[in-house]
């Protein structure tokens, strides 16, 4: 209903309009304290075990030999950041190149079976990840090795990114491109200096959750990099990693193994939230320094 007073218009809302808007409110606040409150009791479950055992020697030293107490994770985290670090330097271009084609020149056939393998991929589990590149690289060379398992990680990282991106350039309004079409700036350049710059903190999100997806992955790593106790940079070679470590202690049946696998996934979970936290705090200072 509406009414007229000294010319302007009042809407006036119905009660039972109020009582629903009210009670999907509710379930909307009720749904996103209940999943913040999952996290935090996870992650403060994760600290209250392992806190206490995470210190100088778990990042600086090698794991101790089988009985013996000490040791630390020296290997598994220099294996998974240069294997992450790999999968990232292939599948960050090619999801985001992937992610540009769809949303702006994606209208062909080509597209739509682009778009439709690309969702195929993303429901993939793991473990088929890790099978492709055991046989895409292992098989052919007959041993595990740091690029199969950069392989397995990239083939996981490259569907997240390419959604993330086309959706987050499609939400960029359109008047933006049609005013820079207007001002005589070709396609691809408005694409890359005005599309891209202004959908930039999406696909970063995307970018640090397909970094988090896989640097916990133990399934695609055991099939293809396996496992090192000892600090190697050998690409080609066996390398560790900390999920692969940590689920190797977590199954011994060594009580102390057991402590440095509860650090290890402390140290893993923190280490994923502070470089997204660092990332996004980047991502908007730069936002309002063009502002």
């Amino acid at each position: 209903m509406t009414a007229v007073v000294s010319g302007t218009p009042r809407f006036t809302i119905s009660p039972r309009r109020k009582v629903v808007n009210k009670a999907m409110l509710g379930l909307c606040v009720a749904a996103a304290t209940f999943a913040v409150a999952v996290l935090m009791w996870i992650f403060g479950y994760v600290i209250v075990q392992g806190a206490r055992y995470v210190n100088i020697d778990f990042f600086t030293n090698l794991p101790a030999p089988v009985g013996e107490a000490g040791g630390g994770f020296l290997n598994a985290l220099v294996g998974t950041g240069i294997m992450v670090g790999m999968a990232s330097a292939v599948s960050i271009p090619v999801g985001v190149l992937a992610g540009i084609y769809l949303a702006e020149f994606g209208r062909s056939w080509m597209a739509q079976v682009v778009r439709f393998i690309n969702d195929t991929l993303n429901a993939t589990p793991s473990i088929v990840a890790g099978l492709f590149a055991y046989t895409l690289v292992v098989l052919q060379v007959h041993r595990f090795s740091a690029i199969a398992g950069s392989v397995a990680l990239a083939v996981l990282m490259i569907p997240t990114i390419t959604r993330t991106a086309e959706e987050m350039i499609r939400l960029v309004p359109r008047t933006l491109r049609d005013a820079a079409l207007a001002l005589g700036i070709p396609e691809w350049r408005m694409t890359l200096q005005i599309v891209l710059p202004a959908a930039a903190s999406g696909i970063v999100t995307g970018i640090m959750l397909a970094i988090a997806r896989v640097s916990g992955e133990t399934a695609a790593l055991l099939f293809t990099a396996f496992n090192n106790r000892f600090l190697s940079f050998a690409l080609d070679q066996p390398m560790s990693s900390v999920p692969v470590q940590v689920f190797t202690y977590a199954i011994a049946p060594y009580d102390d193994w057991h402590h440095q696998a509860w650090a290890g996934s402390l140290v893993l979970v923190s280490l994923v939230a502070l470089f997204s936290a660092a990332m996004r705090i980047a991502t908007r200072n730069r936002h309002r320094m063009r502002a």
